[in-house]
């Protein structure tokens, strides 16, 4: 599975095109959201910041794929948890409550875990608390809800 062009338009509104490294939440940040191997120093172009982008979905994307542990999601879904662990991070997926209404949708599909899974979204938006956040949270719960 794939972050469908709604998650990554989705992405792209909260992580826009930054040509040079910035300081943010104590981290470099470069292009479309990338931290990886970030120095103060660096400058890219759109099309450079399009191939990291590409290499950050594809690994935020197996490692949902992995943890959600062959939970039944929609595209929409999928995309809106693939948003959520680049911003949030592997390891705060990993450790979620999210992840583990995810997981139990795949044990019970006829259960009501996808709303118990949206909720979350609101919790981690109160993490952080700033606006973009809380934008963000509220944009990946309605993508995650959208069938």
């Amino acid at each position: 599975m794939r972050t469908n062009a709604a998650g990554i338009e989705l992405i792209k509104r909260f992580e826009p095109f930054r040509p040079r490294a910035v300081h943010r939440s104590g981290v470099w940040v470069i292009g479309y959201g990338h931290t990886g191997d970030v120095e103060p120093h660096h400058v890219i172009n759109e099309h450079q910041a399009e191939a990291i982008l590409s290499v950050d979905l594809d690994c935020a994307e197996r490692v949902v794929l992995l943890l959600a542990d062959g939970a039944p999601l929609t595209e929409n879904q999928f995309s809106a948890l693939v948003s959520f662990t680049l911003n949030a991070g592997m390891e705060a997926f990993k450790r979620s409550r999210l992840l583990r209404y995810v997981r139990a949708g795949a044990a019970v599909p006829s259960a009501p875990w996808a709303r118990r899974a949206a909720s979350e979204f609101d919790v981690w938006a109160r993490c952080g608390a700033t606006t973009d956040l809380v934008e963000r949270r509220r944009a990946e719960r309605a993508l995650f809800e959208t069938v």
